[in-house]
């Protein structure tokens, strides 16, 4: 059983990290690779981008009763199929027409993936083990996104033709990553009584499952915490600070740096705690360092403020490891297996939507008052740490307890209602 899992685990990281090490190639090149290619203005290729990954967020319900119906390897390895023959196609667009007819693909594979992967997972492992291979996971897609950023790099150093290698090599990564995962026959648990769910009625389940859904909307401040990242703190540094553009970087450097290296021994130790005291903390100290960052609005430049914006991306990066892939597992075990594909869709909704909305929400809360945002922000958070600490006695204890999978009951999963069958 040991050497099964063991196998398991194997494949299913040298698929992420194949993944990733794609995606970390394209990625920051996203906009430059159609800007550069067809000559089209950046502000109409972000448009374009932003239309197909709006149309995109279609595919999440449609996932999410595919996985239920099929499995979630389907729709994980379908996903990366379509995403790579539209990234294959990429080389040959020469106007917006094409360029949204090739984007809308990746949009709605790159929708229809967390649901599908979140699901995959609780089919593979158990208890303790998914938390750790989520744990794993993180960990190690970050040190392949920062590969992949590197092989770009290096790829654009020769000539132009760099960005046709770089666009192929994506499309190279999501085909091998569907290989390797396509080999895994998910074991870990059994199918429901009766064969998998029709798609009558399913979304009226999650609709009743009120814990599940008190999960998901607590989550949104949260994912909106996740984007200061990418989209506030460059523009807070750099204007409001007046910190060096080169801070940034470095700030980004050792938040991905710090998730490479520490989320699994932190995990490990957070295995022995219930998940959402680990989640509930997490999300705390994410205020804490909201806080802090709106302090150093008050500090003069020079050697303190540096000091204090290691500090608090150190707290923010800390907030991910306490938060990041515990709530993965304990959403994951949260939502019935019977239905699991159509929670997990719904769930991912309370990151999608803030992802789309960060950028414009963010930017206009940081133009009013710089430091009512952070304020605002360490509030939410908060908020979301007391909801979920609170909403604890009502979700399945084999959500709250992480457990080893030799320990793990044979049948404990969840009702419609969120309660113990």
């Amino acid at each position: 059983m040991r050497q099964q899992l063991s196998s398991v685990r194997f494949k299913y990281m040298a698929g992420m990290v194949v993944d990733a090490t794609g995606s970390g190639m394209y990625l920051p090149l996203s906009l430059l690779y159609f800007h550069h290619v067809t000559g089209l203005p950046l502000t109409e290729v972000g448009a374009i981008v932003t239309a197909a990954s709006v149309i995109g967020l279609i595919s999440n319900p449609v996932a999410g009763v595919l996985i239920d119906r099929f499995s979630a390897r389907a729709v994980l390895v379908g996903g990366y199929v379509l995403r790579a023959s539209a990234f294959c196609i990429y080389p040959f667009v020469d106007n917006s027409m094409a360029m949204f007819a090739v984007v809308l693909p990746v949009a709605l594979g790159d929708t229809s993936y967390p649901p599908a992967i979140q699901s995959f997972v609780a089919e593979i492992v158990q208890g303790a083990e998914r938390d750790k291979l989520l744990a794993l996971q993180r960990s190690l897609r970050n040190a392949g996104m920062g590969v992949g950023g590197l092989l770009a790099g290096a790829a654009l150093a020769l000539d132009d033709s760099g960005f046709y290698v770089v666009v192929l090599g994506a499309a190279a990564g999501y085909l091998v990553a569907a290989g390797l995962l396509s080999t895994i026959r998910p074991g870990a648990s059994a199918p429901p009584v009766g064969g998998r769910v029709s798609r009558k009625g399913g979304y009226r389940m999650v609709a009743r499952n009120r814990p599940f859904l008190g999960l998901t909307l607590l989550n949104i401040p949260t994912a909106f915490a996740y984007m200061v990242l990418s989209v506030a703190l460059p523009v807070y540094l750099t204007r409001e600070l007046g910190a060096p553009v080169s801070l940034v970087g470095i700030m980004y450097a050792v938040n991905t740096v710090g998730i490479a290296v520490l989320q699994i021994p932190v995990t490990r130790l957070l295995v022995k705690y219930r998940r959402t005291r680990a989640v509930a903390l997490g999300a705390g100290v994410f205020a804490l360092s909201f806080v802090a960052f709106a302090v150093l609005g008050g500090l003069s430049t020079g050697a303190a403020l540096i000091a204090g914006v290691f500090a608090a991306t150190a707290m923010f990066t800390a907030g991910e490891l306490l938060h990041g892939a515990t709530a993965s597992a304990l959403v994951a075990q949260a939502a019935p297996e019977e239905t699991r594909g159509r929670h997990l869709a719904v769930y991912q909704l309370s990151w999608a939507v803030p992802i789309a909305l960060a950028p414009t929400v963010l930017t206009a809360l940081l133009s009013l008052s710089a430091t009512g945002m952070w304020l605002l922000l360490a509030a939410g958070v908060a908020g979301s740490a007391l909801g979920v600490l609170r909403l604890e006695p009502r979700l399945p204890p084999a959500a709250v307890h992480p457990v080893p999978p030799e320990a793990a009951p044979a049948v404990s999963e969840t009702s419609p209602t969120g309660k113990v069958a």
